[in-house]
């Protein structure tokens, strides 16, 4: 285990009354932070105060984009016992996408002692209010001074902590997805399956489009062909086609969601036949017109599931089971959530508990 530093802090901040607050707003007391030099590794596990960090304007990070970043959750039962969920899942992936971008792998073990430790640490922050939780931000920037194109030879590995309320205030109300006919985010060779700033980067211009025609969401078709889909801008996506769940294979350009993952194997045990291949738009136009298309959903971190009720592609506009959620999407999402809040037995072994 690491011998990590712990350096308390007498500026507690004051915690939110309300979690009607934005996403991503307000932070912990602490954070965990460990530096990478070469030819030493990882070193110097700490955690300490929550705040601005100071690096060289010359960063490589800031220059060439090596960063990579996960996005993971604590959950407060009604018992207070505190549930991770999947976090080896997060971890093996954030190695992932470390591999891909040259950044050094960071020991799974260390990983989930980090996170631990941390939210132990910060555990009065966890809501307990109804589909509320803790966010946990990992991420690993590239530090060192050098405007060469190279990967670099020192990293910070920082663990970030941010209390967030429910996705739905409102309840699970479907949105609206427009299908992204112009731009490309991702192609297979490319970094699309990793868990990068540029990824996110590459898709706002989309995104702003599609706000400025009264969508929330942006789902993408493949970058070669141009006809195939692939994910949304956050969500990795479902369809239920004539009693069928259907996602997109992963193929090198699609992140493989954590949420996903668990969403598969949530609907096979209902007795669903799931099936991950590829799914042109020319096959979801004409299922939606056949009435085929009985319900469409995303799953993320964030939300879980966000089902959706409108579907644009070009001037064609498809509502999907009359803007309604869908049995499917309702069932998943009360099954997942209820897991991770120890509503419902993990009978999958998925959550991890903090003591």
């Amino acid at each position: 285990m690491m011998d990590i530093k712990i350096y308390e802090t007498k500026n507690k901040k004051e915690k939110p009354q309300s979690m009607d607050i934005e996403f991503g707003s307000v932070f912990t007391d602490y954070m965990f932070i460990m530096d990478y030099e070469k030819g030493k590794g990882w070193i110097n596990p700490r955690i300490e105060e929550y705040k601005d960090i100071s690096i060289s304007p010359a960063a490589l990070v800031f220059h060439y984009g090596q960063s990579t970043f996960e996005g993971m959750k604590a959950y407060k039962t009604e018992d207070d016992r505190i549930f991770l969920f999947r976090p080896d899942k997060n971890i093996k992936r954030e190695n992932n996408s470390n591999a891909r971008l040259c950044i050094p792998q960071i020991p799974e073990e260390d990983f989930m002692q980090a996170v631990i430790e941390l939210v132990k640490i910060d555990k009065d922050w966890i809501p307990k209010s109804k589909g509320a939780s803790l966010y946990i931000r990992p991420f690993v920037i590239a530090t060192e001074q050098s405007l060469n194109v190279k990967p670099s030879s020192q990293y910070k590995f920082i663990i970030i902590l941010s209390p967030v309320g429910a996705y739905y205030k409102e309840g699970l109300n479907p949105v609206k997805i427009w299908i992204e006919d112009e731009y490309v985010r991702a192609v297979r060779g490319g970094i699309g399956e990793a868990k990068t700033g540029g990824n996110y980067a590459a898709s706002m211009l989309s995104q702003e489009k599609a706000h400025e025609g009264g969508y929330s969401q942006v789902l993408w078709l493949d970058g070669i062909e141009h006809k195939y889909i692939e994910e949304v801008g956050a969500m990795n996506i479902f369809f239920k086609i004539d009693g069928k769940i259907v996602t997109p294979m992963l193929n090198g350009s699609i992140l493989p969601g954590v949420t996903r993952a668990s969403v598969i194997d949530v609907c096979k045990s209902f007795g669903y036949e799931v099936e991950e291949r590829r799914i042109s738009v020319d096959e979801l136009e004409n299922s939606a017109k056949d009435g085929k298309l009985e319900e469409v959903f995303g799953s993320g971190t964030a939300a879980v599931i966000s089902p959706v009720g409108t579907l644009k592609f070009g001037d064609n506009v498809y509502e999907i089971n009359e803007g309604k959620i869908g049995e499917v999407s309702q069932k998943v999402y009360d099954t997942i959530t209820g897991i991770q809040t120890g509503k419902i037995e993990d009978t999958f072994g998925w959550t991890v508990e903090v003591k």
